[in-house]
């Protein structure tokens, strides 16, 4: 546990004293944690700072806690620890709490230094969103967090914050209309790739992603933590989910969009090719990614009885592309986005494309995402996008799918100049492992939603075409 920033005279064991029973109930409540359906056992404070003056009537804690779970019994370990899951906090305190912070409210401390005092979710107050927003323009140091901002770009210091409804993994605040802050909630020490990779393409001048103008960091230990990253908000833009909902509701045909969607694609494959290193998989690289693809099918089929029966015959795409290896077939593996699906993509009332969100699958280890991978893994989670799209809807629009997903494969040939769809093993491979993830988050989180990606099991399990959808 590192040292507390605080007000004088409150240190790091008295605060989460005093914090413990109000995070207990609160937590499990958020979009964000990962851990539902798990008690928790305790937690353990690793940074605590207050961004406020020691003068101020109000305080603003910034807490890095690590959250101590047992594992789930029935799912290996036998009820043994997991290592535990360390999540950004920005809490407010006052003595009471206005009307108008209400839905904010995470309790009222009755124990320790807080004793009296209303703890609040203090991204929903402007007054302290306002602050984070001038530290980061002033390039401020407190405690062990570091705000960093690019110096080319302009940052106003009258921006009104607003924080956004819709929370995932992560939660945004928009200031004026003029930036987005995304606060990682889940933190993984390490380099983020969704600072890194965008920090990067903007050196390569590629015009598809909005490039960082301030992030702000945690110094623990001798690791940096990626906390935030604030770009310029895309005021008026529409996600290639939605609007592609849109369209087939109204009967429309996608498939010019999904091909512009292609080349956007490629073209920023082709920045990251050049922005960073990229390595051949040769023989052994590829035995280790169908070995991993395997134990991924065999822990979802366990999981989910649905996908049982098409086990067998999913295991011979990730056989056939071992095989490919074994006798001498390679391929160039790069930087990706790593979890790429239409909701990824902004376009703008002009109808230009951005690209967002380059932190990958966040359940995923870090050091994995960070992996140069082959880039058909992005274009195998596009096409499973355009099938979940057509699947959304009450009447199945398999011809609507079917032709945004070769619309795509042709635009990403247009500007890579190699089509996914004539290197049909390694795709139906990645494909498969996707429809794989997405069978068993459905099981677990929408069980509603299942007979989606068994749709796309069962046409993977008859080695379809990846580019049909029948």
């Amino acid at each position: 546990m590192s040292e507390a920033v605080t007000r004088p005279g409150i240190t790091a064991d008295a605060l989460l004293a005093s914090l413990d029973p109000l995070l207990r109930a609160w937590l499990p409540r958020q979009r964000w944690f990962a851990g539902k359906g798990r008690p928790i056992a305790g937690f353990t404070l690793v940074t605590a700072t207050e961004l406020l003056p020691p003068t101020s009537k109000l305080g603003l804690l910034h807490l890095l806690i690590q959250v101590h779970q047992p594992q789930v019994t029935g799912q290996g370990g036998g009820g043994a620890p997991q290592p535990a899951d360390c999540y950004q906090l920005l809490l407010g305190v006052r003595r009471e709490l206005p009307p108008r912070l209400a839905p904010a409210l995470i309790g009222h401390v009755t124990q320790g230094p807080l004793a009296g005092f209303t703890v609040y979710e203090a991204l929903h107050d402007a007054r302290m969103s306002g602050f984070l927003m001038e530290a980061l323009r002033v390039r401020a140091r407190v405690g062990k967090l570091r705000f960093e901002r690019d110096m080319r770009k302009a940052i106003g210091d009258d921006l009104a914050p607003r924080m956004l409804a819709a929370e995932q993994s992560n939660s945004s605040l928009v200031y004026g209309d003029t930036f987005i802050l995304k606060l990682f909630r889940r933190i993984v020490p390490g380099v983020n790739p969704d600072l890194e990779l965008p920090l990067r393409l903007a050196r390569e001048g590629c015009a598809q992603v909005p490039a960082p103008a301030a992030w702000f960091l945690a110094d623990v230990g001798e690791e940096v933590n990626v906390l935030g990253v604030l770009q310029p908000y895309l005021k008026g833009t529409i996600d290639g989910w939605e609007l592609a909902l849109g369209e087939l509701a109204k009967g429309r045909d996608f498939s010019d969009e999904a091909r512009t969607l292609g080349r956007a694609t490629a073209d920023v494959h082709l920045a990251l090719a050049r922005a960073l290193p990229t390595v051949t998989l040769g023989r052994a690289q590829v035995e280790l990614i169908a070995e991993g693809m395997t134990g991924r099918l065999e822990a979802a089929a366990h999981a989910v009885p649905a996908l049982l029966p098409y086990a067998p015959a999913l295991h011979t795409a990730f056989e056939a592309l071992a095989d490919l290896g074994q006798e001498g077939a390679s391929w160039t593996a790069q930087r990706v986005h790593g979890d790429l699906h239409l909701g990824q993509f902004l376009r703008s009332p002009a109808g230009e494309w951005s690209l967002i969100d380059f932190e990958g699958e966040p359940s995923r280890p870090l050091a994995e995402r960070r992996m140069p991978q082959p880039p058909v893994r992005d274009v195998a989670g596009m096409l499973r996008s355009f099938d979940y799209a057509a699947r959304s809807q009450e009447s199945w629009a398999p011809e609507w799918a079917g032709d945004c997903r070769a619309a795509y494969c042709a635009g990403y040939a247009e500007i890579s100049g190699r089509d996914p769809r004539t290197d049909p093993v390694i795709l139906r491979a990645y494909e498969t492992d996707k429809a794989v993830y997405e069978a068993l988050y459905e099981a677990r989180h929408r069980p509603d939603w299942l007979p989606v990606p068994l749709s796309a099991i069962e046409r993977l399990a008859a080695n379809g075409p990846a580019t049909e959808a029948n």
